[in-house]
C-alpha cells in the first residue's frame, strides 16, 4: 500500500470545537487526524460541486 506524505498543519480554535472535534471523532472510531482530514475533504468536494 502506497504511503502518503503527510505534513502538519496548526490551526488556532475555540476550546469548546477542539472538544466537541475530539468527541466526534471518537464516535467516528477514527483517529483525529483522519476525522479532520475526511471531513475537510467532504466538505471542500461539496463547495466545489456547487460552484459548477
Amino acid at each position: 500500500m502506497d504511503r502518503v506524505e503527510k505534513r502538519q498543519f496548526n490551526v488556532y480554535l475555540p476550546p469548546d470545537l477542539i472538544k466537541r472535534v475530539k468527541h466526534a471523532s471518537v464516535d467516528a472510531d477514527e483517529s483525529l487526524s483522519s476525522f479532520v482530514e475526511r471531513v475537510l475533504e467532504d466538505y471542500l468536494r461539496t463547495s466545489e460541486e456547487r460552484e459548477r
